[in-house]
């Protein structure tokens, strides 16, 4: 991308020549201003082919956002018209196995978070700057994908067939930046029927011998792994990358000794904030070790330990602990005098309950970033059997993001869907990324109180658009009777 600018020239000058919108040309900007170096990248142009590696790169980036669904529409888009090539040149391109597409990623999120943090409302803000990681379900239909097998899905509470994605996704509070990620798989509970697959199953995958220093070899090696192990390897890797953060923000299940120890022994001053679950599992208080339950019900004795913000509208309290060898605070918080306490843990003891759980809710961003990636660029969709392929498609994916973001927050849109409808000139529905903090936040609040729902499951089926959830909800209002 650094010599021959020749497919973001041709674009700009047919943009500029036509009625285009503020959104593609801000897509068409950020594209010419940031380079990709294609030695740095391990890229390597075929022989006789009139495109670089870098320039195909460039073609896929743009796909969605000129309505190319996958590689087989491309011959009758737009760009298929004015940059004549076949499918095959793409599908080769997301099968190689030596492209470094973690470099890719985080060579341009970098720019773009650079050019972020010099923005007057960057540099003024008070907002903290956070890392969220959590996971997200990719369901398959097809059993041939390599190294496919079943994964537990906590959002169907069931087994099914598909990979896990592992996220790292940056945050200023206005705007989120995906960097990192790892391909999951799980061995299931039974030796007999490794990943929940019979032998027969296991025999008709796709399998490919890789050379062991390719880089999807190396992506491979993580499938494995624990995501406790991968998301400390993630966060080393961004703190190398020269990504400065506040938190790190993780939920229930990755709230561990070992990652509060990691974070806490970085020296870039950052915090782990992370749910806890109401387990087994002791902390060290003054009254001793005690598990989270038996920390609230002891607190919960003790007059004036727990109080009510008429504000926020629920009930908290705030403990002092030591937790792997590290000083924590425990935060505890109930909707209503029936509802069940949730807990949160951060290795910042300054903090007080109600700036835990502001901050805490940022969290929600990258479940509205899955919900916003898969249905608008159908993140974890490829239908490709190579392990390679779905690395690439995932990465792509992450760079559509980040610049949809990008667009946004420079163009002052709404709302990462309303680029995208500007974009592509289809009706989008438009998500409340910007608006958990007001309306529905207090709405939620209130149901959560009046029938003792869980709030972060009504958020996550919200999000999701679970039906069966919020099923559960409406039953709940339509069983209310008018007062006599």
């Amino acid at each position: 991308m650094n010599k021959d600018r020749h497919i973001i020239s041709e674009l700009s000058s047919f943009f500029a020549e036509s009625n285009n919108t503020k959104a593609i040309q801000g897509i068409m900007n950020v594209m010419s201003h940031i380079t990709l170096n294609h030695r740095q990248m391990d890229f390597a142009k075929a022989a006789n082919c009139k495109f670089t590696a870098s320039h195909v790169l460039e073609l896929m980036v743009l796909f969605p956002f000129f309505a190319i669904k996958n590689s087989l529409n491309f011959a009758g888009s737009v760009l298929g018209q004015m940059f004549a090539c076949k499918k095959d040149m793409f599908y080769r391109f997301l099968s190689n196995e030596d492209i470094n597409w973690r470099q890719i990623v985080y060579s341009f999120s970098r720019r773009l978070l650079r050019r972020i943090a010099m923005r007057g409302d960057s540099v003024n803000s008070k907002d903290p700057r956070c890392l969220i990681a959590d996971d997200t379900d990719f369901p398959k239909t097809g059993r041939k994908g390599e190294l496919l097998g079943r994964i537990f899905s906590h959002v169907k509470h069931a087994s099914i067939l598909g990979y896990k994605g592992l996220f790292l996704l940056f945050t200023d509070g206005k705007t989120q930046t995906f960097v990192d990620f790892t391909l999951q798989g799980e061995m299931g509970q039974k030796p007999a029927k490794p990943q929940g697959l019979s032998q027969k199953q296991l025999d008709a995958r796709y399998s490919k011998e890789r050379d062991t220093d390719s880089r999807a070899a190396k992506r491979s090696e993580e499938y494995f792994q624990s995501k406790i192990d991968n998301l400390i390897r993630m966060v080393k890797r961004a703190i190398l990358e020269g990504i400065r953060f506040d938190y790190l923000l993780v939920d229930s299940w990755f709230t561990c000794k070992e990652l509060v120890k990691f974070v806490r022994s970085r020296h870039i001053g950052c915090h782990l904030l992370g749910m806890i679950k109401m387990s087994k599992t002791k902390y060290d208080t003054a009254d001793g070790a005690m598990t989270a339950n038996a920390i609230i019900a002891k607190e919960s004795k003790r007059k004036g330990h727990v109080k009510y913000s008429k504000h926020y509208r629920f009930y908290y309290c705030e403990v002092a602990a030591t937790f792997a060898g590290t000083p924590v605070k425990l935060f505890f918080y109930r909707n209503g005098k029936k509802g069940d306490w949730n807990a949160l843990l951060s290795s910042n003891t300054a903090l007080s309950a109600y700036e835990a759980y502001k901050i805490y809710s940022m969290r929600w961003a990258i479940e509205v970033s899955f919900a916003e990636a898969k249905r608008l660029l159908n993140l974890g969709k490829c239908q490709c059997r190579d392990f390679a392929s779905q690395i690439a498609s995932i990465s792509l994916c992450m760079l559509q993001y980040n610049i949809l973001g990008y667009v946004k927050r420079y163009e002052s849109y709404e709302t990462i869907g309303g680029v995208f409808r500007d974009v592509t000139q289809t009706s989008v529905e438009l998500t409340v990324t910007e608006k958990i903090w007001g309306i529905l936040i207090d709405v939620l609040q209130t149901i959560a109180e009046a029938f003792h729902f869980d709030q972060d499951e009504m958020m996550r089926a919200i999000i999701n658009n679970n039906n069966k959830e919020l099923n559960a909800v409406r039953r709940a209002f339509e069983a209310l009777q008018p007062a006599a």
